[in-house]
């Protein structure tokens, strides 16, 4: 499998990308700043460099020619105002889409955050939500085999290999490590049943493998 990321830097793209690396299959991560390839050479990512922001689905497109899959996991980041929330945890995942749309990569993962759809009284964070929901939005209306994925609180914790799965509108509460949920997008990406469904996820009893 070659998988393409948006977001190739963050946190559970290079872990994603350690998972893959380790069972033979590969992944191109498209990364803002060139400063970070080494960190996903070492993780066993193929860096390319591309901003999301500044970029058009042509040439993101380019980038994702003859891939069998593409992950959005990409986001504004801790410390973003609103209008960053808006063009990259909205705007960035419509054009990844639409350049995969472009490029014929049927597969996408979207990575999301539970909350959709609530106000919390935080003006960043509920920005935050708001653009993660019109992304969901936006996804659902492509022709695409997409799964969205809702993580709980993340967290740096080891990885316990053990989640709570459950599928929208159901919801859940709660953290779940980084690790655990980039194991989680890596089985997602085999399973074709889980194809135009949504799912949330946090630490549970669960094992990864048995979770869909």
């Amino acid at each position: 499998m070659r998988l393409v990321i948006a977001g190739g830097h963050g946190k559970i793209a290079l872990l994603v990308e350690r998972l893959l690396a380790a069972r033979g299959d590969s992944a191109t991560a498209l990364v803002r700043n060139p400063d970070h390839f080494a960190d996903v050479a070492d993780a066993g990512g193929v860096p390319v460099h591309c901003d999301l922001e500044a970029a058009d689905a042509a040439s993101v497109a380019e980038y994702l020619a003859g891939a069998d899959a593409a992950l959005f996991a990409a986001g504004a980041g801790a410390g973003s105002g609103t209008a960053r929330k808006d063009t990259v945890d909205r705007g960035a995942s419509a054009l990844f889409a639409q350049a995969a749309e472009l490029a014929g990569v049927r597969r996408f993962v979207q990575v999301s955050s539970t909350g959709i759809g609530r106000t919390t009284g935080d003006e960043t964070f509920d920005a935050y939500l708001r653009a993660k929901g019109a992304a969901e939005e936006d996804l659902r209306e492509r022709d695409l085999d997409w799964t969205v994925l809702r993580p709980g609180r993340l967290t740096d914790d080891e990885p316990t290999g053990r989640v709570e799965v459950v599928e929208a509108p159901a919801t859940v509460r709660g953290s779940v490590p980084r690790a655990d949920v980039a194991a989680v997008l890596v089985a997602l990406l085999d399973r074709p049943g889980t194809v135009r469904r949504t799912y949330e996820v946090v630490s549970g009893d669960t094992p990864v493998d048995e979770a869909f």
